[in-house]
């Protein structure tokens, strides 16, 4: 068998560069492209790997070329690097079918293991996924209330309209919202949004 390629898609040169080198120093071979429309004209013929792409990007935005790619049977795992890391678009993201999304600044470390992560995904063995049995874990220990704030926070609404919807005052959601934040050791708002989604919440 051939050796898994990492597929990256981004439409600055620098960065595309960058991240190819940093691929090649951890033993990931890898191959660029500098947009999403040069990508999917080979995408049909590819059968191993992963696709690590930019979300903004002229003419076809990362986004647009995980649906494609969804219409089309593709099955190789996804991540995406966004450097505009909101929760609607990283919410947009997973549902699209990212396995993965990884905000700009980032560390190599963090990259390097969630491809390393894809390369041993595959759509069968996502129900043994070791990390997704630990997020769902991790929601387990959450209480009722917490799991209605956490619903609201996936859902990318304001403290205020989750305390309205609840019956709630916003104080009251901000604690929730730390709780949540503790229980489940969440890095931020877009890490606690990946670790939801991953977890099949």
């Amino acid at each position: 068998m051939s050796e898994p390629i990492v597929h990256l898609i981004d439409d600055d040169d620098a960065v595309r560069v960058s991240l190819a080198f940093v691929l090649e120093m951890n033993d990931l071979p890898a191959k660029t492209y500098a947009s999403g429309l040069e990508f999917l004209e080979v995408a049909d013929t590819l059968s191993g790997g992963c696709v690590v792409t930019d979300v903004r990007m002229p003419e076809l935005s990362g986004l647009e070329l995980v649906r494609r790619l969804k219409d089309r049977g593709f099955t190789l795992p996804v991540i995406v690097i966004t450097g505009h890391g909101d929760v609607p678009l990283a919410v947009e993201a997973m549902r699209a079918g990212v396995i993965d999304f990884i905000e700009k600044p980032f560390e190599e470390d963090v990259l390097i293991g969630s491809i390393r992560r894809a390369l041993v995904t595959s759509t069968e063995a996502k129900v043994q996924d070791p990390e997704r049995q630990r997020f769902e874990e991790m929601l387990s220990g959450l209480s009722g209330r917490e799991k209605d704030v956490l619903r609201g926070v996936v859902a990318g609404k304001m403290n205020k309209v989750i305390a309205f919807e609840l019956g709630i005052s916003p104080r009251t959601v901000e604690v929730y919202r730390a709780n949540v934040m503790s229980k489940t050791k969440a890095n931020g708002l877009s890490d606690l949004v990946r670790i939801a989604l991953r977890a099949g919440f």
